[in-house]
């Protein structure tokens, strides 16, 4: 395996610059948790009230706590703490849709605005402890409400601005939200999005709602419903810029995030406030490398978790300046990125694999046609990283002299659990290294048991709690239990398998249940194939994913239709909208296969597994078919690619 050195760059800056000072730093925060997160919420946070115990975790009942009696408010540690020292200094860059659109928002303006839209959401009732849904485009508005609602105690949950009607009134109404943001559209590229007009549409399913305050990103004119929606501007333009923070508990909701399931039913993801904070602050600080001074640029979307602890709470709780990005990376060129480091003189850069193999395939001319010496750590989330793209991320982009930041962590994580530091030891391009601290991961085999030593695979799992660690499904803690606590008693269960090399490098293998992850975003094949069976003409469907050269995983789709629709030509370009229609276009499948039946186990579970060897013509591995009942699907399905005799070969 390859390997690439720390650059001394990298290395003369770091905070942990040796293998010896991270291993020793590490068995510290496993031997002495609660003494090591004790001091870390000190020096980093600022507490209202201290708290009177580190921690208590009953992980069988999905029970974790930290800091607890602490009081304590997010807004302000992310804010208010800064304003002497770094008042004037920017807090947020905004780089919109087209690249003359530029915003720099001091902490003071944000402060102030804030405030003012906190005032707003008061008068509008909202009170400590009520959900507010956020379903905005990529303007610092968005991020002005999630710290408005923080603020007053509110819980937020953002709602990513891709999805379609049906899927943000299931939202909003899991969350119980009675008050909803938005803007009158949203702009990506030459697109723009009718936010408003499927605000209106989805609100027709949410009675609870009463309020919805809505920006203008454009000058477009929208529907605007009598006692029900009011222009933000106008709402913030008549509040006073002062609003007392709210004392919260260390253990009152800060958010909740909705993240797709198996089952096809989202999950609402429930963190709370101080262990979220803490854990989003020291692993941004940590990882990233990040020093006072720095431009820190994270290209996600708020609707991600990834968005809420690096592009929001991480970055602003350590006093950073950070970029959010409205646009696409190839517009209105492949050279997008680029042009924004080059302008910006940003220093830290976290984008996903995804975007990565896209602006790969337009060549390096598009990046080195730009200055980006101010480059100093490079990073990489939402799916693992093939070794191809993590080279050319290295050695084009960077230029050689970066340290390259793989990182793996999820929505219930809170924060980056398992990634490279940089200044700490070679990189392996592809693996994300050891795992951060206090963070103890565990690799099982098939029964069960804990994979000792080196050069294992199996499934990861964590043994101990972190203060990021979610707390709860919102509304539902016993389907919480059900997946995270109850697979392996006394472990927090990841759903990813991992391989942990001979050298001790662990890489992360992918999903072992059937949540996809496209373009870093996850959705669940049941929510696929649960919008697919709302067709009139679909009897059934089962729903893979399978590897895609620049999404990491395309979706693929087998279907049963009814006998009187078997003949519509149409029919797969109708259920490919539809789709779209309910959960929204990154959902849409790449291919859809119409078929006389599903394989099946005696049980009448699908075989999902037989489906992915098919499609990837790929049947080493197939195992034990004794359990399939119907093995004459399954040849039907092989002739439609091409591998029907391998197939029967293997059945043999």
């Amino acid at each position: 395996m390859e390997r690439y050195p720390v650059p001394e760059r990298v290395r003369n800056r770091a905070y942990i610059n040796s293998e010896g000072y991270y291993q020793e730093r590490y068995r510290y925060s496993i031997e002495n948790n609660e003494d090591f997160w004790e001091n870390l919420a000190y020096s980093k946070l600022k507490w209202i009230n201290p708290f009177s115990k580190v921690k208590s975790e009953k992980s069988s009942r999905g029970l974790y706590s930290w800091f607890l009696d602490g009081k304590i408010n997010a807004c302000y540690n992310c804010v208010d703490r800064h304003l002497e020292e770094r008042g004037y200094q920017t807090a947020i860059i905004w780089e919109g849709n087209e690249p003359d659109e530029v915003r720099s928002i001091s902490y003071y303006e944000l402060h102030q605005d804030i405030c003012r839209l906190a005032n707003a959401l008061k008068r509008k009732g909202i009170r400590k402890g009520d959900s507010v849904a956020i379903y905005m485009p990529m303007i610092p508005e968005a991020i002005i409400a999630m710290l408005a609602c923080a603020r007053i105690g509110a819980i937020h949950t953002v709602i990513f601005a891709g999805f379609s009607s049906k899927a943000l009134a299931q939202r909003v109404n899991s969350a119980n939200a009675n008050l909803l943001i938005t803007a009158n559209e949203g702009v990506r590229g030459v697109k723009r999005i009718p936010l408003k007009e499927i605000v209106d549409e989805a609100l027709s399913e949410c009675p609870q709602v009463h309020s919805v305050l809505v920006a203008h990103r454009t000058s477009s004119e929208v529907k605007m419903l009598s006692g029900r929606d009011y222009s933000l501007d106008k709402l913030m333009d008549t509040e006073r810029p002062y609003c007392p923070c709210e004392e919260m508990d260390s253990e009152d909701p800060l958010f909740i995030l909705y993240t797709s399931g198996s089952t096809g039913i989202p999950k609402g993801i429930m963190h709370t406030t101080a262990g979220y904070l803490l854990y989003a602050a020291v692993t941004h600080q940590y990882i990233f490398d990040y020093h006072p001074g720095d431009v820190y640029a994270c290209v996600a979307d708020l609707g991600w978790i990834t968005g809420h602890s690096y592009v929001v709470y991480g970055p602003l709780a350590n006093g950073a300046s950070t970029l959010m990005f409205e646009s696409l990376p190839t517009y209105p060129d492949p050279g997008r990125y680029w042009d924004m480091v080059e302008r910006h003189k940003v220093n830290i850069f976290y984008t996903s694999p995804t975007a990565l193999r896209n602006l790969n395939k337009h060549g390096d001319l598009w990046v080195n046609s730009y200055d980006r010496s101010s480059l100093r750590v490079l990073g990489s989330v939402g799916e693992p990283i093939d070794q191809e793209t993590w080279k050319w991320y290295h050695e084009i982009v960077g230029e050689g002299r970066c340290a390259v930041v793989d990182t793996w962590w999820q929505t219930e994580c809170g924060g980056i659990m398992m990634s490279p530091l940089p200044g700490v030891s070679e990189n392996k391009p592809g693996s994300v290294h050891h795992p951060f601290f206090g963070i103890e991961p565990i690799i099982l085999d098939e029964d069960g048991k804990a994979l000792l030593g080196n050069d294992v695979h199996g499934e990861l799992v964590i043994r101990q709690s972190w203060p990021g660690i979610a707390r709860s499904i919102y509304g539902d803690h016993r389907r919480f239990i059900e997946l995270y606590c109850k697979t392996h008693p006394g472990l927090f269960y990841t759903g990813d398998g991992v391989y942990r090399d001979k050298d001790g490098y662990y890489w992360v293998t992918g999903r072992i249940d059937d949540v996809l992850n496209v373009s870093g975003h996850r959705i669940g094949s049941g929510e696929i194939e649960n919008a697919l069976t709302q067709h009139p003409a679909c009897v059934e469907s089962s729903v893979i994913g399978v590897p895609d050269p620049i999404k990491g995983q395309g979706i693929y789709a087998f279907v049963i239709l009814k006998e009187s629709d078997s003949d519509r030509g149409d029919i797969t370009s109708e259920l490919k909208g539809y789709v779209c229609n309910i959960i929204g276009p990154f959902a849409k499948p790449d291919n859809i296969i119409i078929v006389p039946e599903l394989p099946k186990t005696r049980s009448g579970k699908i075989m999902r597994r037989l489906l992915r060897h098919i499609a990837t013509c790929n049947l080493d591995g197939v195992g034990d078919l004794s359990t399939l009942n119907n093995p004459d699907a399954i040849k039907e399905i092989a002739s439609i690619f091409n591998n029907s005799e391998q197939l029967l070969d293997v059945m043999n």
